[in-house]
């Protein structure tokens, strides 16, 4: 039943390129682009228990800068994924939040991050073995 899956899957993957050959101009390269940066993914990531300030997201991403953390909630919140929200205090309050897109990459996401648990060992490994080769 497993292999039936992944065909399946691999039928759809085919039939997507077949539908896109030029693969530079696809229409989901510039939202897989901006899921594989570096800081969106975790973001997300970040977001997934609820709202949460400016702050305690660079305290989540202790190693990402000031300035490439509000990069980053632009670009999410340009593409729809977060929602940031400013309440009328003094000083004013900001937080972050997942909109309905950005909920709906959750499972997707979820996958991906299993499957990258269950492999970064076999993936260490393989990258060892090709650095020794070098």
């Amino acid at each position: 039943m497993k292999g039936t899956a992944s065909a399946g899957l691999g039928d759809s993957l085919r039939a997507w390129r077949a539908r896109y050959p030029d693969i530079a101009n696809c229409p989901v390269r510039g939202v897989l682009d901006r899921l594989s940066g570096k800081w969106q993914t975790l973001l997300i990531v970040a977001l997934i228990d609820g709202p949460r300030r400016f702050g305690e997201l660079k305290r989540a991403l202790p190693d990402i800068s000031q300035r490439m953390l509000t990069q980053s909630l632009r670009e999410l919140q340009r593409d729809g994924l977060v929602a940031r929200r400013v309440y009328p205090t003094a000083p004013p309050s900001v937080d972050y939040r997942l909109t309905d897109l950005g909920r709906s990459l959750i499972e997707p996401l979820t996958a991906l991050i299993r499957w990258a648990e269950a492999r970064a060992e076999a993936i260490e490994s393989a990258r060892r073995a090709f650095d020794a080769a070098a």
